[in-house]
């Protein structure tokens, strides 16, 4: 997990723990090399890390991005911030990097230099960088996995419309305009692609070529912050007003609706049949999924709580803005 310290938020930390204790191994400290104003009520650690099983990818809203090994050495460091300095906003960044293959992928949008970069894993050279809308944007890039003809790609989301680029070269591959979300991110799965647009758009993706099609849309379906969640053949959105939705991948039709306790910056997790949800006040609450939902469970964390929870292992890992918990059955 990533945090971030002093009165300028200007320390920035990486932390590895132990999981079956929650021991902690090891910490890295370094000076951010960027802007650290944020909200109040975000942080320069709002992004989550990435890893590709051999690093860990640590990004930060002052445009930091920093390559440990598993066991905390410093392979390499990124002050995106030194070659781009008016990339930020006022408010902060909170788009989360994607390891895709051998290039990690960074999208950092803006009102000043706004643009989208492949790094290199192994070296942290930049391998394409791609500009981007002057627009405020946090929604975080997305995996589309080679399948066919169509090669590995990464999904930028953006104010404006979608953009879908050849992981490997920075070569647009198609793009998709519409009016989207700028907090929530899209989800992938085969070949559907879950765009927070219009409610929610989908798009179907060929994998014998880069074309694709709009599948169908739905405004009964828009998400509020939280990032639409794709389970079988069926996905689920919650809205600024509490509201949970499930609806069928096949067309969008609402199969039922659960008003639950809001409101959500964090996206839902789901495991074993059920959804965890925890509101920003910190208030978990667990739905059973099935023909309908049930609310079976609520438990207080009493902590403000903005991040996505984690399941792992048959446990759920939450951090708030001061712990980290594992939950988990005895």
């Amino acid at each position: 997990v990533t945090c971030s310290s002093g009165v300028r938020q200007d320390r920035l930390h990486v932390l590895c723990f132990d999981a079956e204790s929650g021991k902690q191994l090891w910490q890295r400290q370094f000076w951010a090399t960027g802007r650290t104003l944020t909200h109040p009520s975000s942080a320069v650690a709002a992004p989550t890390p990435a890893s590709d099983g051999q690093r860990v990818f640590a990004f930060y809203s002052s445009n930091d991005l920093i390559c440990l090994d598993l066991d905390g050495n410093l392979q390499w460091l990124r002050g995106l911030a030194h070659d781009y300095p008016k990339a930020g906003n006022d408010v902060g960044m909170a788009s989360s990097p994607v390891v895709i293959g051998e290039t990690v992928v960074v999208q950092i949008e803006s009102q000043g230099d706004s643009f989208a970069a492949g790094i290199d894993t192994a070296t942290g050279e930049t391998r394409w960088r791609v500009d981007r809308g002057q627009r405020a944007n946090w929604s975080s890039p997305v995996s589309l996995p080679a399948q066919g003809k169509r090669p590995a790609a990464v999904l930028l989301q953006s104010p404006d419309g979608l953009t879908a680029v050849d992981v490997r070269s920075g070569e647009e591959l198609w793009s998709h305009k519409a009016e989207c979300e700028g907090v929530p991110s899209s989800v992938a799965t085969g070949d559907r692609i879950y765009l927070p647009s219009n409610g929610i758009t989908v798009l179907s993706v060929s994998d014998q070529s880069t074309a694709y099609e709009l599948a169908w849309d739905s405004n009964r379906l828009g998400p509020g912050s939280a990032s639409p969640v794709v389970d079988g053949d069926q996905i689920y959105t919650v809205n600024r007003a509490g509201v949970l939705t499930c609806a069928n991948t096949e067309d969008g039709e609402i199969v039922w609706q659960l008003r639950v306790k809001g409101p959500f910056w964090g996206t839902p997790a789901v495991s074993g049949g059920h959804m965890y949800l925890i509101n920003q006040d910190g208030l978990g609450q667990v739905v059973k999924l099935g023909e309908k939902g049930e609310l079976v469970g609520e438990s207080p964390l009493g902590e403000t709580i903005q991040a996505s929870p984690a399941v792992a292992g048959g446990a759920l890992y939450v951090r708030s803005d001061k712990h980290l918990w594992k939950i988990a059955a005895e």
